[in-house]
């Protein structure tokens, strides 16, 4: 397994949750990161990403509220998830890039995503 995302459950609105993907070095090295997610019925949908700069992107939806870094030396990519709504329920996914991209078609590399489940 080249990427795994961990770190999703169940939480109230206004809660927190931190995602994390942990991904070999092979497919973390000079690689941007992304978190994508896909809501029940609707098309995955980019959320955020990081290139190995540490430059960030983020989509409207969720600016100001989620964080997304990475840790290079631990091949570690995170996204810190703060205020929660329930339109954020989702499968969240991370995936690898060659550069630093917010179109999912540009990342080849995908993790097997992780249920957020936000109650109202």
């Amino acid at each position: 397994v080249q990427l795994q995302a961990s770190g999703g459950g169940l939480v109230q609105a206004g809660g927190s949750l931190r995602l994390s993907c942990q991904a070999s070095e092979r497919t973390f090295s000079r690689r941007g990161m992304g978190w994508f997610r896909q809501a029940p019925g609707k098309e995955r949908e980019f959320v955020a990403a990081v290139g190995w700069s540490g430059t960030t992107y983020y989509a409207d939806s969720v600016k100001g509220r989620f964080t997304i870094s990475r840790d290079n030396a631990k091949n570690m990519a995170y996204l810190q998830m703060d205020n929660l709504v329930p339109e954020d329920t989702a499968v969240y996914y991370c995936a690898t890039a060659s550069g630093f991209y917010v179109h999912q078609e540009q990342y080849d590399d995908w993790g097997q995503g992780t249920q957020v489940t936000v109650s109202s």
